[in-house]
């Protein structure tokens, strides 16, 4: 089997310097970024059911984008995985044996590129298609999500970096097919069992 990468050639002393940075700072401070490691993926969730409720009020035919936001997530995640099975890259915390404010991941859990960023990326990215306002606060989100998973110490920076490329590129490419055929979806949908989704009653 070939041995797993180590990338900490790459930005390990950045890494590091982020990983010191944390172990000062306060309490309360790690808590809340740590938190927000884990769950912060929620919010994506319910931004999507916002801007599904919103185009859906107004019969826009942008629900139908809205309805294939998280598919198009799905798929962002789905690339990032196959990308991590290729690259089978060694957690930070492994390779360079710190302490970390999250319990590392066991060995095989690879690191590159990092999931919680390309799921909101590319959830972020598709919301932009439906809606400028939530996606926006959508791609703050997801780049503290990014930031949030160097701070806690499983992620080297180029992985989210990679993570955020992966899940952007993949939404944007998907979010554009549908918005591209949204009205012929729209119409096609409109006479089905599906209509309630489309438009209020």
């Amino acid at each position: 089997m070939t041995p797993a990468y180590n990338g900490s050639g790459v930005d390990g002393n950045a890494y590091i310097d982020v990983n010191d940075i944390a172990h000062q700072a306060p309490g309360w401070l790690n808590d809340a970024i740590a938190a927000w490691s884990v769950y912060g993926l929620t919010l994506f969730a319910v931004l999507m059911v916002a801007a599904w409720w919103r185009a859906r009020r107004t019969g826009s035919p942008s629900a139908v984008t809205a309805l294939a936001v998280p598919l198009i997530t799905l798929g962002g995640f789905g690339v990032d995985l196959l990308l991590k099975l290729v690259v089978r890259e060694d957690r930070p915390c492994q390779s360079l044996h710190v302490a970390v404010l999250e319990s590392c991941p066991a060995p095989g859990d690879w690191s590159f590129p990092s999931n919680h960023a390309a799921i909101a990326a590319a959830a972020a990215v598709a919301l932009l298609y439906v809606s400028r306002p939530l996606g926006a606060v959508a791609v703050g989100a997801a780049v503290l999500m990014a930031a949030s998973r160097v701070w806690v110490g499983v992620h080297y920076p180029h992985d989210v970096l990679a993570g955020l490329a992966v899940g952007a590129l993949v939404a944007a490419l998907c979010a554009r097919a549908v918005r591209r055929r949204q009205g012929t979806l729209a119409e096609r949908l409109r006479h089905g069992r599906l209509r309630p989704l489309l438009t209020a009653p």
